[in-house]
């Protein structure tokens, strides 16, 4: 069965559309840091948010049940629920005391 070259030139164009696109996924689903994180940043990583919690936990004035900590590179991100202001300095002083804690981003609300 012979194919008429409009319909050849038609599937190779639908053919090269479907793998640009898939290029286009997978590209842009890769990190956008130059410098990828390794296991062993991951670990450091890991170490200071056990680190900040802890500092967290034995801070009375802080109520550390309702803040999560995340740490990436070093950089300590605070979110969740706080009842006073006073609460939300108390935090992000106690996280920016921990040792290879580079910076503190205080996302915590006053309720």
């Amino acid at each position: 069965m012979k194919t008429s070259l409009p319909l050849a030139k038609t599937a190779s164009f639908i053919a090269l559309i479907g793998v640009l696109a898939f290029a286009g996924l997978t590209v842009g689903c890769q990190p956008k840091t130059t410098t990828p994180e390794t296991a062993g940043n991951y670990v450091d990583d890991t170490a200071i948010t056990a680190k900040v919690k802890a500092s967290l936990l034995g801070d009375v004035a802080v109520k550390s049940f309702e803040i999560k900590v995340e740490t990436v590179k070093g950089v300590v991100q605070l979110s969740g629920f706080v009842d006073t202001a006073a609460q939300k300095a108390a935090a992000g002083k106690d996280a920016s005391i921990v040792a290879d804690v580079k910076d503190v981003k205080n996302d915590l609300i006053v309720k």
